[in-house]
């Protein structure tokens, strides 16, 4: 079946670079799948498990959204941050949701709603992603 070239990248760091069998991308439409010679693409990503398979194996990398462009055989995803399944601190993510949970709770004026509701998701994501080890 042949293969794609898959580069994750994020402003600091290259997340992924390599040969993949298939992609599946959290597209802001619905999860959309990439596989070789797949037509060219642009697509905006939001908070979500990107997966994908080497060799048989599937791996997962946490993603808090971007673009995905598929371009001559080559997936590339840029994103503000992305981690693999096995880098995420959970206790970290742990804290995050619930620093997340109480100022959505406390309805404070002064806490920008959107922010921590997005915070929220990015947390309870990477849990999730984290618990696909």
């Amino acid at each position: 079946m042949g293969t794609l070239q898959l580069e994750v990248v994020t402003p600091d760091k290259t997340v992924v670079s390599a040969e993949v069998e298939m992609v599946v991308c959290p597209g802001v439409e619905g999860e959309f799948g990439v596989l070789p010679q797949h037509v060219s693409l642009l697509s905006a990503l939001k908070i979500g498990d990107l997966r994908y398979r080497v060799n048989g194996k599937d791996e997962n990398v946490f993603i808090s959204g971007g673009f995905a462009d598929v371009n001559n055989n080559v997936l590339s995803v840029l994103a503000e941050s992305a981690e693999l399944a096995g880098d995420i601190d959970a206790a970290r993510a742990q804290a995050a949701k619930e620093r997340a949970e109480k100022r959505l709770a406390a309805h404070d004026e002064s806490v920008d709603q959107t922010r921590a509701e997005a915070a929220l998701q990015r947390a309870v994501t990477r849990l999730q992603v984290a618990q696909l080890r």
